[in-house]
């Protein structure tokens, strides 16, 4: 998919760019797959501010996905590529021969007409889902469940992927980008291909008010704060951070410190840690 840069016609024009969106077929969603999303501004069921900078942004409905593919032994035709402001990889509508419709994460390389199925018995074809178990070591794999039947959890955002290395017994070695490798079970689900959109990191925001439209609100330097709104905070002029290490708004180490559990269950499956 290509980038298409804007001429510095104004300030906010300068350095812009956005997606030629040459994929997408359609730009009217199935209705029976909307769901309405409600805007918390990162307020709690009390009005406190749980999570920062969130606030505003477009209106939007949900484009409910199919994570689990637990149609088997039902095959289906890509009928659309459509775009989701929910997640920055682009979305296909599936129409099964029983005619359900489910929208499910577009890997690279799918075509409208071309046929899906779901299953062991699967083909080793892009935006086939099968379980670990059934697919060829050196595959590249994306959506990947962690429990059997839970759906997706891994690899799902734009241009992202995995590998298949090997086996042990009933786990599978898959090796993850950011380097890590760990086991899985089998039974869970993958579906084949690297997601789609991956250009989406190479575009420029552009303006302040774009990133507002995205429900993003500003982020302001902790060192610019005052002592009581920040650790960083507070000094004459430009003041170094008075501690050890960084710290969080809440006074914990930030900007390296491990927050990971020492004696988390998942560790016995992780076989080597990813990259530093």
């Amino acid at each position: 998919m290509a980038i298409r840069k804007y001429k510095p016609t104004t300030n906010g024009r300068r350095g812009m760019s956005t997606l030629m969106n040459e994929e997408i077929t359609t730009s009217t969603p199935t209705k029976s797959l909307l769901q309405k999303k409600t805007k918390t501004g990162g307020r709690n069921n009390q009005g406190r501010l749980t999570v920062r900078h969130i606030g505003g942004g477009a209106k939007r409905k949900y484009r409910v996905i199919d994570f689990k593919r637990n149609k088997v032994g039902i095959t289906g035709r890509v009928a659309t590529i459509e775009y989701d402001p929910n997640r920055n990889a682009n979305i296909a509508l599936i129409n099964y021969l029983d005619g359900e419709k489910r929208y499910i994460i577009a890997p690279k390389g799918l075509k409208v007409g071309q046929i899906i199925e779901n299953g062991e018995s699967a083909d080793i074809k892009v935006g086939n889902a099968l379980p670990l178990q059934s697919i060829p070591v050196g595959t590249v794999i994306h959506c990947i469940e962690l429990n059997p039947g839970s759906g997706a959890s891994l690899c799902r955002s734009a241009g992202a992927s995995a590998q298949i290395l090997g086996r042990e017994g009933k786990y599978v070695l898959v090796r993850l980008q950011s380097g890590e490798t760990r086991k899985i079970l089998g039974s869970c689900m993958a579906t084949i291909g690297v997601v789609g959109n991956e250009d989406y990191e190479l575009v420029n925001i552009g303006k302040a008010g774009r990133t507002r439209h995205m429900g993003i609100k500003p982020t302001n330097r902790g060192s610019v704060m005052n002592p009581n709104d920040h650790p960083h905070g507070g000094g004459e002029g430009r003041a170094p951070v008075g501690r050890k290490s960084p710290m969080t708004p809440w006074g914990k180490p930030a900007l390296g410190y491990k927050t990971r559990k020492n004696k988390k269950a998942s560790d016995k499956l992780i076989v080597s840690r990813r990259k530093k």
